[in-house]
């Protein structure tokens, strides 16, 4: 493998929740290694303003994942020729189950499992097109282990990294790899409410490993890796980013 298996130059990328977090991480990466890419979020403005932070390698629309004339558009506006797809778009509401209406349960599957089932398939043919493309879903390590609130959000992230085994599988002849990145908490605005409260964040750092919680770009990185053609060879892996967290049984003795 030459040093080009680690570039993207000439790809074409398609990025959810591109406009910040961890999505905007991803964006960072991937222009860095030479691709254009396309940003999906709902904030019209933060689309304008992450578009105007790139030399012209980045386009975007503001639309909702969940919309289906809203993916229709995604859609449309997509590249003929899609080298990687990157569904980072996602949310919890964190509540016991017996907490949850209806229509939160349904919000949550909705976002983090059926609206990125629903653009593979709708932009499957611009992956057969590239030859060779990568589908990467940003999912949790709550979907890996049981956390104490948030089973909607989990069974979704846990029903994402199945669909990542089941679509490598169907997708694999025609040259379409798929894998996941599950994250560990990671210092985004929607887990900074959490991270304000000092007894919830020790209780993080403690059972992390690497007793720190992720930066955004530590998680991108995972993600740009499995989108290049260094990572030619692995599909329908789920890679969890956790500061080793998934992996510990009992804490290490004092």
């Amino acid at each position: 493998m030459t040093l080009a298996g680690w570039r993207l130059d000439g790809k074409s990328a398609l990025v959810t929740g591109g406009s910040k977090g961890i999505g905007r991480a991803v964006v960072d990466h991937l222009v860095a290694l030479g691709a254009r890419v396309m940003i999906v979020a709902r904030d019209e403005a933060g689309v304008a303003a992450a578009i105007a932070a790139y030399d012209g390698q980045v386009t975007g629309i503001a639309a909702d994942v969940t919309v289906a004339e809203d993916r229709a558009r995604i859609v449309a506006a997509a590249p003929t020729e899609l080298h990687v797809l990157v569904h980072d778009a996602g949310g919890n509401i964190r509540k016991p189950l017996t907490a949850y209406a209806d229509a939160e349960i349904h919000q949550i599957v909705a976002l983090n499992l059926l609206a990125p089932l629903s653009l593979s398939r709708d932009l499957h043919p611009r992956l057969v097109a590239a030859r060779g493309a990568s589908v990467v879903h940003v999912g949790s390590v709550a979907g890996i282990v049981a956390l104490p609130t948030g089973v909607a959000y989990g069974a979704a992230k846990a029903g994402l990294d199945q669909a990542t085994r089941t679509l490598a599988l169907e997708w694999g002849a025609q040259g379409i790899r798929v894998n996941t990145v599950a994250p560990w908490y990671t210092r985004t605005d929607l887990v900074a409410p959490v991270l304000a409260q000092p007894d919830r964040l020790a209780a993080i750092v403690a059972r992390t490993p690497l007793g720190r919680v992720a930066e955004p770009a530590e998680v991108a990185a995972a993600v740009a890796f499995l989108a290049l053609p260094a990572a030619s060879y692995i599909t329908g892996q789920c890679l969890a980013v956790d500061g080793g967290m998934s992996i510990q049984g009992l804490a290490p003795l004092a």
